[in-house]
């Protein structure tokens, strides 16, 4: 009996030793040890993004009261946007030419999306909120257009200001990266004496 099962234990080792050798030389061809290749960026790869921006959702050049933090993961902390300073009722415009994705209430806040004409597949879609829509889904709106009204108290912000998202597909992005360096960088317009000219008679 005991002269049977040592057999039956040395077939079982024999009939498993090319497995393992199979196993093994799997391993070694795929560099054994070797960490798994990185997993892409939720909220960094992807096409750069198109500066056609040509204005700023509110104000002229309003203050920056925090910037774009994007999260290491999906569902991670950061700050999907950036939040720009701005008074109640003031007019919230579009930055570039798009078709109005969405325009309703989420979570107690009135918020506003815009699909990006011409920014591919995935198109480019910006967000905008709090505020109070006086646009509807499926509009057709150009770069400066008055999508809706600053609303005040979403708490969102220690003073009032708008929320200010950019997507393509479910990936995060900087909006301000939307804007080229002459409206992203331009200082208050100011008047320069005219010399040499002659006054009208």
């Amino acid at each position: 009996m005991r002269a049977k099962q040592g057999a039956c234990a040395g077939l079982s080792l024999l009939l498993a030793l090319p497995l393992m050798l199979t196993l093994t030389a799997s391993s070694t061809a795929r560099g054994a040890g070797a960490p798994p290749p990185a997993e892409p960026s939720p909220v960094t790869d992807g096409p750069p993004t198109p500066t056609i921006a040509r204005t700023w959702p509110v104000g002229t050049r309003p203050p920056v009261l925090r910037t774009w933090e994007p999260p290491p993961t999906p569902y991670a902390r950061g700050h999907r946007g950036a939040d720009l300073a701005a008074t109640p009722g003031a007019p919230v415009r579009a930055v570039a030419a798009g078709r109005v994705h969405f325009a309703g209430r989420v979570a107690g806040r009135g918020v506003v999306s815009v699909e990006l004409s011409g920014t591919g597949t995935p198109p480019l879609r910006t967000t905008y909120e709090p505020v109070t829509a006086a646009v509807e889904k499926g509009t057709e709106v150009t770069a400066g257009e008055v999508l809706g009204t600053v609303e005040i108290g979403s708490g969102h912000c220690p003073t009032t200001c708008v929320h200010w998202g950019l997507l393509r597909g479910d990936t995060y992005l900087d909006p301000l990266t939307l804007l080229p360096p002459w409206l992203l960088h331009r200082g208050p317009s100011r008047l320069l004496p005219v010399l040499g000219v002659p006054l009208p008679t």
